[in-house]
């Protein structure tokens, strides 16, 4: 098993939705697990752009992380290159349901053995980043 997915809807149109992705300083608050923070060195949201940035966990650990924006198709999909270690390509799709939005989140990891070792750790985590996704999309509602 590479592929990890999820899905969850949130009462807010898509490009509301998005809005939380495509502003940076919106992105670091709500990106990663519960209780992590960011600091973003550069976030270039565009095709091809750069994503550098630091996690700083709860327990004061500090994780580097190197990332690409693969594709932005706005306001319907994301897809991230995640090009330090552990690599992965994390696709986000945002479609309109009847009440908001239907996000789904598809994170694929290059080796299955890695993908394996950390599925304990993935699955909550995605499923708590897209608490903190919710959070922020709807903090932020007209």
């Amino acid at each position: 098993m590479t592929e990890f997915k999820t899905s969850r809807e949130i009462p807010a149109p898509v490009a509301q939705v998005f809005a939380a992705f495509n502003h940076p300083e919106r992105l670091a608050r709500w990106w990663g697990p519960a209780g992590f923070t960011n600091t973003f060195n550069v976030c270039q949201f565009q095709k091809g752009g750069q994503w550098s940035y630091v996690m700083h966990g709860p327990d004061g650990r500090k994780y580097p992380n190197e990332s690409v924006f693969a594709e932005i198709d706005a306001p319907r999909k994301v897809v991230i290159h995640h090009i330090s270690e552990p690599k992965y390509r994390l696709t986000i799709g945002l479609a309109p349901a009847g009440t908001g939005t239907v996000v789904s989140w598809s994170q694929v990891f290059e080796n299955p053995k890695i993908a394996s070792r950390l599925e304990h750790v993935v699955v909550p985590a995605n499923e708590q980043n897209l608490d903190r996704l919710s959070s922020e999309v709807l903090r932020s509602s007209p």
